[in-house]
């Protein structure tokens, strides 16, 4: 996380020191789970399993504990090396992808529900999908998964969704990060001189309703974050790619703005995200508003 945080450029005077962390801030990861990992120690609200219905914290998958670690770890097991974005954020994690990382678009509905019943008990500013399928015009369950989605924007909720793993063709973003509400991220590559761009197999607009995607692009290749294994002997921390990882980096920005300003509203917040962007030199439907810039976003 740390060239993440330098290519993103994280430090900041109101990152310095820990001054802001999005404490105070809850972010809803629907997602595989999550693992009772050292570094969300005192930090995970709420649970709820939409697959197995388990009661217990559990991740059969990793997709979900490392999501989270990129979004709230507080980096202990590493000194500080490897600390997400928002360590002082709470999560309230929804299960509804399974040991496969595989999901059943009802499932993905029932965390969604849950979302809109809990959201004030919990805080729950943010929802962090990193998540999709290529959509299927006239599928209506598509449709009612993207009309939940929608309906936790409407509520005010900043909702972060992927961009996919499909691109590089034009119209490769996947549900539900083809809404033309949330802000769908997409996924750079960290580059070997330090140079910047995006990801190839990043998800590409235009969406069928002609709306330019992403809305930001973030790093997202060999990103190191919370390893599910962690407790049964595994190291800290893994490695993942993808734009899985790069939701949650934009997600974990917006609590850090959230917790500086929080009564801004999550039109705002998408505002100022399009607003940070560094233009990567690419077309729109590949970059968006460019690479997500954090000062610039706190400034």
């Amino acid at each position: 996380m740390k060239l993440v945080k330098q290519k993103i450029h994280y430090w900041c005077p109101d990152t310095w020191q820990g001054r802001i962390t999005g404490k105070g801030c809850g972010i809803a990861v629907l997602d595989t789970g999550i693992v009772p990992h050292p570094d969300f120690e005192g930090r995970i609200a709420a649970w709820l399993d939409c697959v197995h219905h388990r009661t217990s914290l559990y991740d059969d998958n990793g997709h979900g504990t490392h999501v989270a670690g990129i979004l709230a770890s507080d980096g202990r097991t590493t000194g500080g090396l490897y600390a997400g974005m928002a360590p002082g954020a709470k999560l309230t994690v929804i299960k509804v992808l399974d040991e496969k990382g595989n999901g059943k678009i009802g499932h993905v509905m029932e965390g969604l529900r849950c979302v809109q019943r809990i959201w004030r008990h919990f805080n729950i500013r943010i929802v962090n999908i990193s998540l999709g399928a290529l959509p299927h015009p006239g599928d209506r369950q598509e449709e009612e998964l993207l009309r939940l989605v929608e309906a936790l924007w409407e509520a005010g909720l900043v909702v972060v969704t992927a961009a996919g793993n499909l691109g590089p063709g034009e119209g490769s973003i996947t549900i539900p990060g083809c809404s033309r509400k949330v802000i769908t991220a997409g996924a750079s590559d960290l580059q070997s001189p330090g140079k910047e761009k995006r990801a190839s197999c990043s998800g590409c607009g235009p969406t069928d309703g002609c709306v330019v995607k992403p809305d930001i692009v973030a790093p997202g290749r060999r990103i190191a974050s919370c390893n599910y294994q962690y407790r049964k002997g595994g190291q800290p921390c893994v490695e993942k790619s993808g734009t899985s990882m790069a939701t949650p980096i934009v997600a974990g920005a917006a609590a850090l703005l959230l917790e500086k300003h929080p009564g801004m509203t999550n039109n705002e917040v998408k505002l100022r995200i399009w607003n940070c962007g560094q233009d990567l030199g690419e077309p729109a439907n590949r970059q968006g508003h460019g690479l997500l810039h954090v000062a610039k976003l706190l400034a």
